[in-house]
């Protein structure tokens, strides 16, 4: 049964078809991701699912009584609220619930109101959602939740919007990027929560790992077309390639049949009106399938580099602080040459700081950096194109130069530079101010990149861009002749490019490992492992040399733990009913206010003991 049916939805931008007559269903569990170029309306198709753009044909249909959660690509909080406010602002009736529970709790004098948030609670079984709360700020790294969203940067607005989505508990979830501006530890703990949940996912990203451990079906959109794909994102592109194959051999078939239907068209002209008109109608289909065109467009990019020194950049015992966060200590590095270097770290470690040490944007507190002669840094940074929404996108190309120098000294104008870029004529005399966020960050890469810089400097490179652009930026990248810094959180793009890491640990601690991302986790791995092996108490000789053996039931004590805490547990719920009926029946609210203690308190022990409960019983005969 579908909880989502999308039928025949249009879209249009002024002269812009962004697409038409697009239908699918969605049922009960499932996990879908649009696949698309920049600019095919992904994000705008979103917005229409969750109701907060119009559509100008079709209807969207969502199951009744369907609890619907949306993640914009750049959320908007009201100015003059907390982070903490915003998360918490919801029709969602759990957190409702909690909401008046904590008002009645400031003004105990009224016992009325506070019975009624205490049945409430019960019947939103929301005693546990302060600690949710924790455990999702805590994980998407939302630190002080009294900043108010109007001084907040984007990557702080975007992890409060998804922590927002995630504690109203929706049925349906809809997510347009969901991985921007998250660091790497965290991008892999929402990447098993959402593999593992309960709900119907919908959302665009372009983190080709994360497609790939979270989706169940994809669905593309190919030249105005609506393609769906059962299967992950592996699946997809063996599929995708099985169809372009098809269509290619299906293109030369028509094309060859076109060559000898029309040597038949071109005979006995005078005749033409003699002939079967069927065959001549037949030859009009013929000729429209044979100029088909199935060739991909993609972005090239074949940018002349600057000639590179021997002295690139240096650091000699470089420190660097913020207050109590320390950023280096005591950083001694050499750049060589054709270096390419990954940076990862959690959120608020000094990566971005890093960035501005190497660049000569800040200064070290002590210790120096040396640049050297032949340096021409080229950055790309997560603010992407400034104060550039008011012009022309030829104009913000020709604004830096009106000929671009290419490799082997061939030379372009700005206007066949952007058109390598996929910005066709019409599209560069349009305002930026028009373009989709993709297309704005592809716009941005072309613009730094026509400089010809031999130092590259990538912060976040991979926001918004589409994965085809992707893939060719990876393999200009891996070919590239000068220095390559990369800040990134995904991981696919950093495995391609990158041949080692600077691991920022935290307080100037920096670890230089040899490798890419995954090669850098499955070694994070081994090292817990071996750690915890290392904790466990030593063993007996006799016991070193015996096989272990696998775990098959209870032990002794465990069996009387196990048969324990069964009467604990009968005990406590018979206890917390008791609590429950007194609330009901105390008209004190001093009392009122001590049994809702207790009773907070006794749901806790009764949840402990269940899940220890739990975890023994897969053992009990």
């Amino acid at each position: 049964m579908n909880v989502l049916s999308v039928e025949n939805i249009s879209k249009r931008f002024g002269h812009r078809m962004l697409f038409e007559n697009f239908s699918f269903g969605m049922a009960q569990g499932e996990k879908l991701a649009i696949v698309a170029p920049n600019g095919s309306g992904k994000s705008t198709m979103l917005k229409a699912v969750a109701g907060e753009e119009p559509t100008d044909t079709g209807k969207i249909i969502f199951r009744n009584g369907l609890r619907v959660g949306y993640l914009p690509q750049e959320p908007v909080f009201p100015a003059g609220m907390s982070l903490l406010e915003a998360i918490m602002v919801s029709d969602n009736p759990l957190k409702r619930a909690v909401l008046e529970y904590e008002k009645a709790l400031e003004n105990p004098d009224d016992g009325d109101r506070l019975q009624k948030c205490l049945d409430e609670m019960d019947r939103q079984n929301a005693w546990d959602y302060e600690a949710r709360v924790k455990e999702v700020l805590g994980q998407l790294g939302i630190q002080n939740t009294d900043l108010q969203t109007d001084a907040a940067s984007g990557g702080q607005r975007k992890r409060a919007a998804l922590a927002k989505v995630m504690l109203e508990q929706p049925d349906f979830i809809i997510l347009d990027e969901p991985t921007n501006h998250l660091d790497l530890d965290t991008i892999e703990w929402l990447e098993k929560w959402l593999a593992s949940g309960n709900f119907t996912l919908l959302m665009v990203t372009h983190d080709r790992y994360f497609l790939d451990r979270v989706c169940s079906d994809i669905i593309e959109i190919d030249r105005g077309e609506l393609l769906r794909y059962t299967g992950n994102y592996s699946y997809f592109l063996e599929k995708k390639a099985e169809r372009r194959a098809q269509q290619l051999a299906t293109l030369d078939k028509a094309k060859n049949l076109f060559k000898s239907e029309l040597e038949w068209m071109r005979r006995m002209p005078k005749a033409r009106s003699t002939k079967s008109k069927s065959r001549v109608d037949a030859f009009y289909d013929i000729k429209k399938e044979a100029k088909k065109r199935y060739d991909d467009e993609s972005v090239e990019i074949s940018v002349k580099t600057e000639r590179l020194g021997s002295k690139i950049v240096e650091f000699h015992k470089v420190s660097k602080a913020y207050g109590d966060i320390q950023i280096t200590d005591q950083l001694t590095y050499t750049f060589n040459r054709k270096e390419k270097l990954g940076i990862v770290g959690k959120n608020g470690t000094g990566k971005s700081s890093f960035v501005k040490l190497l660049l000569g944007e800040e200064s070290p507190d002590a210790g120096k950096v040396v640049h050297g002669s032949t340096i021409k840094f080229g950055h790309y940074d997560q603010e992407g194109l400034v104060n550039a929404d008011d012009k022309k996108v030829i104009e913000v190309v020709t604004a830096i130069a009106e000929v671009i120098e290419l490799k082997k000294g061939q030379k372009l104008t700005a206007a066949q530079l952007l058109e390598r870029f996929l910005f066709s004529r019409e599209k560069q005399w349009q305002y930026v101010s028009t373009l989709s966020g993709g297309e704005k960050r592809r716009l941005y890469l072309c613009t730094v990149l026509m400089a010809n810089p031999n130092f590259l400097v990538l912060d976040e490179p991979t926001n918004d861009l589409d994965i085809d652009t992707l893939q060719v930026l990876e393999d200009y990248l891996q070919s590239f002749d000068g220095c390559l810094v990369v800040v990134s959180h995904d991981r696919f793009f950093m495995d391609k490019v990158v041949d080692h890491l600077f691991v920022f640990e935290g307080q100037g601690a920096i670890r230089d490992f040899p490798g890419n991302y995954t090669q850098y986790r499955e070694k994070v791995r081994a090292e817990e492992s071996e750690r915890k092996k290392e904790e466990l108490p030593q063993k007996s000789a006799a016991s070193n040399a015996a096989e272990p053996k696998q775990k098959t039931k209870l032990t002794y004590g465990e069996k009387l733990e196990f048969e324990k805490l069964e009467g604990e547990i009968f005990e406590l719920e018979s206890k917390k009913d008791e609590l429950a009926e007194a609330l009901s029946n105390t008209s004190s609210n001093d009392e009122l206010m001590e049994l809702s203690s207790k009773l907070d308190a006794l749901v806790k022990e009764i949840e402990s003991k269940t899940e220890r409960w739990m975890e023994l019983a897969q053992w009990a005969e």
